[in-house]
């Protein structure tokens, strides 16, 4: 089994989600302002689904397929979200970022923050090409994170998802590690 890295920024560390992170998971991701423009973070959050997902996390890292880790803040040790490197292929040398941040916590530059740091560690030690995400269309602040991460539109897939019985827009957003080592690195340096 190899171990989950913890990383460290100026104001947050990202390290693996524990079960006893599954409580504060549950409150904050299971508000209705985050499952809204989510794909995946269901409204409910129900009882056992934080568990479930935290206990995922181990495995799929070990197939390489997965680096989830808890967005902390280095001073009070609160959770304020997660950041996550998905879908991952070594071969392809591609991921997809994805990230939720808790409503408290918005406007504080924390999602950019963690954003940037994982992408840091994608290309620096998985060694990946290219760092892809997605949004839907009337997510402003979504689009603002990968805006600010030098992240480029590459296009929208029209009707794509459906959420509570709405068809959404996905934008897709690209980067480059060529295009990273220009312009970026984690804030924490």
């Amino acid at each position: 089994m190899k171990q989950i890295p913890t990383l460290k920024t100026r104001r947050l560390e990202l390290r693996p989600f524990a079960l006893t992170d599954a409580p504060d998971v549950q409150k904050l991701a299971g508000e209705r302002a985050i499952a809204d423009t989510t794909a995946n973070i269901p409204h409910p959050y129900e009882d056992g689904i934080a568990e479930a997902w935290i206990s995922s996390h181990q495995e799929a890292f070990d197939r390489g397929t997965l680096v989830s880790l808890a967005v902390v803040d280095s001073v009070a040790q609160s959770l304020i979200g997660a950041v996550s490197l998905m879908n991952l292929s070594a071969y392809h040398g591609r991921g997809e970022i994805g990230y939720w941040i808790g409503t408290p916590y918005w406007n504080n530059g924390y999602c950019t923050e963690a954003a940037a740091c994982i992408m840091e560690y994608g290309f620096n030690t998985l060694k990946l090409n290219r760092i892809h995400g997605c949004f839907m269309k009337r997510n402003p602040g979504s689009r603002r994170v990968m805006e600010k991460l030098g992240m480029r539109e590459e296009g929208c897939l029209r009707s794509h998802d459906l959420k509570w019985d709405q068809r959404e827009d996905i934008v897709l957003f690209g980067i480059l590690r060529n295009e990273w080592e220009a312009n970026r690195s984690c804030p924490s340096r």
